[in-house]
């Protein structure tokens, strides 16, 4: 969660250095955008379901992988969106492949954690079974492990966010009305 929180100010700050504007951030419209709420409230579903229903976890995790590809997709031609969707894309990869996460235990003692086992329905060990191991979470953060998929879903969005806050601010709000002429009266 830190990660994420990071994904979303940094790009702010970054925007506003270059003179964008934090008002724009009401103005940013998503085509899907409630879809977001079904795909994040599916993972969150995922984490309140017993450990022992391991496939319907799964089923919820690979399924909100693909309800925010959808969001991606309806929104492709969007800065940064395309990235995001190679990030999606290859956490679902990697995680249909081997019916979880895989995470590297010594990316884990890394950044600071102690991996017990069994792992939660959402990971498994990484190990030599393991297919797309060069996909899995093994790169160690402090207090959390992440893949390759996470890095270009963060610097995706962050460029979305970016462009988004950097745009130039717009004269009218949608549904401001005013009749032709009223700036000559």
């Amino acid at each position: 969660m830190p990660l994420l929180i990071l994904v979303l100010i940094i790009p702010v700050v970054i925007a506003l250095i270059r003179g964008g504007n934090l008002g724009n951030l009401t103005e940013i419209s998503v085509r899907g955008w409630w879809l977001l709420f079904v795909g994040f409230g599916m993972q969150i579903a995922s984490n309140t379901v017993s450990a022992d229903q391991g496939t319907l976890i799964r089923v919820l995790v690979l399924g909100s992988y693909l309800i925010l590809l959808s969001v991606v997709v309806a929104n492709w031609t969007r800065p940064g969106m395309w990235i995001t969707g190679l990030g999606l894309f290859l956490n679902f990869a990697v995680i249909a492949a081997n019916g979880g996460m895989p995470v590297l235990p010594e990316a884990v003692e890394l950044a600071g954690g102690t991996l017990t086992l069994p792992l939660d329905a959402k990971h498994v060990v990484l190990d030599g079974t393991t297919r797309l191991p060069f996909l899995a979470d093994l790169l160690p953060l402090p207090g959390n492990v992440i893949s390759i998929g996470d890095v270009f879903f963060a610097i995706g969005l962050g460029v979305f966010i970016e462009d988004q806050v950097r745009k130039p601010a717009r004269l009218f709000r949608k549904g401001a009305q005013t009749p032709p002429g009223s700036a000559a009266r």
